[in-house]
């Protein structure tokens, strides 16, 4: 009878010996990894309990900033981000919203930390339509270019050829305005409040002056607003009269080929006739969306300001609480946008260190801007924000830096340059003019400071796209070179 095989006692123990060592070394390979998960975000958790820290100090000197110069606003905190500017119970709401069939409200909400974001953003950025922008953005021919042209009977540009011919009269190669191109920037409203006070002096101190529409320059308003004129950004209702406002009045009258207009929204054959005649450079909006607590053509004059200026001092913006109409300083009263809205706003942007507010109620103040926060203060800040969002959406960016929001890229053309704005059928007095000199300034011309921004964003200028989304600039490369 044949035995049956038994392994023996120490045979037998092997497989389970090697069944132990495997079992133990998946179990430390269990604990490592619930070590490392713990670890990992105990150590994000403490990153964003930084980030916390460093924005709930930032909003408490922007709520003391308020407390200060709000002139009767109240900043009330809700979170590291989040907080909430109230008027004083009492203030004459008479703004009537027919739409919802409601007055304007006395109080508004306000995310800190995404308008941080945005507005250092906004000075790094290119305002001006430009054809790199055109020719980088996806599709930017044939569906956004047809949004800028009024008249162009499609709603797509499938005449390339046409659309070109609208817009070459406006639309430089690349972007004739450089961030930092100037440090001091006054961007003048036409409220009435101006009348209060004799600003102009003051406003005629900066570097360059940015004004709305039709408002006048002369002799009867030269104490009040000023004579520099340097930029004015206009509305498709502003062109029939506008040579004659560039023509200015009076001992004045020599400054009127120094001024840029830049169109808000779409050029259309109005515009178009009366750029050909006048020797004035002539340029296109980018025609960003912002929907944040102030609108219209002022709004956007301080975001041409602010992508071209280190410091923007606003006057003329009826940002004080008591003023119940919307007047102008050249005309009788008119409808506009909503003055307690707006006011908010503009309180909020000065205690984020993006602009300087001046009206009637500060004139006799002195004005040192010493409760505003510190740009070191702003930049932790923002660092702390740009952090904070990155690690909430997954992303870590770091290593793109400052162009962690490109969504888009682009080439400039081979050697960084390409035709001027104009067409063969300008007239003589603009043919003749130096309109085209801001299109081919030599960069060392440039400030220091604009050539050092050029510089750290190693020759890529920045645009933002429609909406109020963050990350979706279109970035396009320059050659580093001096001719830029």
């Amino acid at each position: 009878m044949t035995r049956a095989f038994r392994p023996s006692s120490s045979s037998a123990k092997k497989p389970a010996l090697v069944h132990l060592v495997c079992a133990a070394a998946i179990f430390s390979l269990l604990v490592f990894a619930i070590q490392s998960s713990l670890f990992t975000g105990t150590k994000k958790l403490d990153t964003n309990r930084e980030e916390v820290q460093i924005l709930s100090g930032f909003q408490s000197s922007v709520q003391q900033c308020v407390a200060n110069r709000g002139l009767g606003l109240t900043a009330h905190v809700i979170d590291h981000c989040k907080l909430i500017l109230k008027f004083p119970e009492g203030t004459n709401s008479t703004w009537y919203n027919a739409q919802f069939k409601i007055y304007e409200p006395l109080e508004y909400n306000y995310d800190i930390c995404e308008a941080i974001l945005l507005w250092e953003q906004y000075r790094n950025m290119t305002t001006v339509l430009t054809r790199e922008y055109l020719d980088a953005r996806p599709d930017g021919w044939l569906d956004y270019a047809a949004k800028r042209i009024a008249q162009l009977g499609a709603e797509k540009c499938y005449n390339h050829s046409l659309c070109e011919e609208h817009l070459n009269l406006i639309l430089p190669a690349k972007p004739p305005f450089h961030p930092r191109q100037f440090k001091t920037c006054a961007v003048v409203g036409n409220s009435g409040d101006l009348l209060k006070t004799e600003f102009g002096e003051e406003i005629d101190g900066h570097d360059a002056v940015i004004r709305d529409n039709e408002a006048p320059v002369n002799e009867k308003y030269a104490k009040y607003v000023g004579v520099k004129r340097h930029f004015r950004l206009v509305v498709r209702g502003a062109a029939r009269n506008m040579v004659t406002i560039l023509n200015g009045s009076g001992k004045f009258i020599h400054i009127r080929s120094d001024e840029v207009l830049v169109i808000k929204s779409v050029t259309h054959k109005d515009f178009n006739t009366m750029i050909k005649s006048i020797p004035n450079p002539v340029y296109l909006f980018q025609g960003i969306v912002l929907r944040r607590g102030a609108k219209g053509t002022g709004m956007k004059s301080i975001e041409l300001a602010l992508s071209m200026c280190d410091i923007v001092d606003i006057y003329g913006f009826t940002v004080d609480p008591g003023y119940t109409e919307w007047t102008r300083y050249f005309s009788t009263p008119r409808k506009g946008h909503n003055p307690l809205q707006g006011r908010a706003y503009y309180q909020l942007l000065e205690c984020l260190g993006v602009i300087r507010i001046h009206s009637p109620m500060r004139a006799t103040r002195k004005q040192d801007w010493s409760d505003v926060p510190s740009r070191d203060m702003i930049s932790r800040a923002h660092a702390a924000a740009l952090r904070l969002k990155r690690g909430q959406a997954g992303q870590d960016g770091e290593e793109l830096g400052q162009f962690g929001s490109c969504k888009v890229w682009g080439n400039a053309g081979p050697d960084g340059s390409g035709p001027i704005s104009g067409s063969p059928d300008m007239s003589t007095v603009r043919k003749d003019s130096n309109y085209s000199k801001w299109e081919v300034m030599p960069f060392e011309s440039l400030r220091k400071e604009a050539k050092d921004h050029y510089m750290q964003m190693q020759g890529v200028s920045l645009y933002k796209m429609d909406g109020n989304k963050l990350d979706d600039l279109v970035c396009v490369r320059h050659s580093l070179k001096s001719d830029v």
